[in-house]
């Protein structure tokens, strides 16, 4: 299965962007803690042209806290500083706009030379459909100002939304780009939820998210769903059939003739998965890719 989703919007989203660029002294970047690598948008540093950039791992709550903190790690090498919150409970989020100040600090600092009453931080929030960019937005406004939802795509245009004295904040629609080079980063992403379910084949994708879960996080498959026979081989097709389909019993998935239904097993599985249900889980390390 190939996985492709950049609606219309998406492009809109992009050329609206860079047309704030002049206004804007700092740009946040949104990822998913869970999958840094693949909800990281390869796009971006052509958008922000070298605008100063802090970098948050979202849903942090459902990630390795281990995993998170080597991807930190590694986005210092980088020269990017980074945080890792929950937008969703509000955890950590009140450091936003001090790591914001520390980044930009010379430039307060030059202000403040000449005699300038600085400004509030104009900051941009970019990043992938579902990544939580609403949710942060509300959080650190204080209120229910920008749209949100449990889905991909619910922000569909721009606004100026104020935080406190501090900050100004852009929040954007979420953007992908036209093609993943890599379909691993398609099953990445629709495994966590940031591409719709109608444009997924949901049994490819709980196949996948299953032969990850496999290979790293086995013991919290036996815990979760009860099962107790680990694949001899994970990278054994009918293996991971085998471990879905005792799933589907356990779950009482079953059709006539005591077949599993692996539509309804798969939903369960995604659904559990992206819920936390099977505990703090990380898909991808930096020494993965780096």
């Amino acid at each position: 299965m190939t996985i492709q989703w950049f609606p219309g919007h998406m492009t809109r989203a992009r050329r609206q962007i860079q047309d704030k660029l002049k206004l804007i002294d700092l740009a946040i970047e949104l990822l998913d803690a869970r999958v840094p690598y693949s909800s990281r948008n390869p796009m971006v540093d052509e958008i922000l042209q070298g605008k100063p950039r802090l970098i948050i791992l979202n849903k942090a709550d459902l990630a390795d806290p281990r995993t998170t903190e080597q991807w930190m790690a590694a986005f210092a090498k980088e020269g990017h500083a980074s945080l890792a919150l929950d937008s969703s409970t509000g955890a950590r989020v009140g450091e936003v706009p001090a790591a914001a100040k520390k980044i930009l600090h010379e430039k307060i600092a030059r202000q403040i030379a000449k005699g300038m009453n600085p400004r509030a931080i104009r900051a941009l929030i970019v990043g992938i459909p579902n990544v939580g960019k609403s949710t942060l937005t509300n959080r650190l406004a204080g209120r229910n100002i920008a749209a949100t939802g449990d889905r991909p795509g619910v922000t569909k245009g721009q606004q100026w939304i104020k935080v406190g004295t501090e900050m100004e904040l852009l929040d954007t629609p979420g953007i992908l780009w036209p093609k993943f080079e890599d379909e691993m980063v398609g099953y990445m992403l629709a495994m966590t939820g940031a591409i719709k379910e109608q444009v997924i084949n949901i049994e490819d994708v709980a196949f996948f998210s299953i032969k990850v879960l496999v290979k790293r996080y086995w013991p919290m498959i036996e815990e979760r769903f009860g099962v107790d026979k680990p694949p001899t081989d994970p990278e054994d097709s009918d293996e991971i059939v085998r471990v879905m389909e005792d799933i589907g019993r356990k779950r009482g998935c079953l059709v006539s003739g005591g077949r599993v239904d692996l539509e309804k097993t798969s939903g369960i599985i995604l659904r559990e998965l992206r819920a936390g249900k099977l505990g703090k889980l990380s898909f991808e390390a930096p020494e993965d890719f780096f």
